[in-house]
């Protein structure tokens, strides 16, 4: 998983490290999170993270990450892995599920909108920790 990491993180950031074979661990070992992934045999074709949580407003769902190997984009493999997300964050009771994508991933905000997200009128703010 770590080489498939390798591979396809940096189809989906050029400023963030692919995560190393402890990060993964971690991050499936995490009861808020789940990593779903495509896969073609062994191949691994893309993955994303979905994250529940409780908020006092109810339970709801985050989607993140999603990145799919450029080699597999068009067959359905992104459509695939948030159809399977949203099915999973509904079995756990999810009252919602919000995701972000930037304007310029136009065939994401394609398949985002296919598959029933509506965009919102909203901010999105980032504050980041100092090292």
């Amino acid at each position: 998983m770590v080489v498939a990491f390798a591979r396809l993180i940096p189809q989906l950031s050029r400023s963030s490290p692919p995560p190393t074979a402890a990060e993964i661990h971690e991050l499936i070992s995490s009861p808020a999170t789940d990593l779903i992934v495509a896969t073609d045999g062994d191949d691994i074709l893309g993955a994303l993270t979905l994250v529940v949580f409780r908020i006092p407003t109810g339970i709801r769902g985050w989607i993140e990450d999603v990145v799919v190997d450029g080699s597999a984009r068009g067959r359905g493999v992104g459509e695939a892995l948030t159809q399977f997300a949203l099915e999973l964050a509904r079995s756990k009771g999810a009252k919602t599920v919000d995701l972000t994508s930037r304007p310029s991933r136009e065939a994401a905000n394609r398949l985002y909108q296919r598959a029933g997200f509506v965009e919102r009128d909203t901010n999105v703010y980032r504050f980041t920790q100092e090292p």
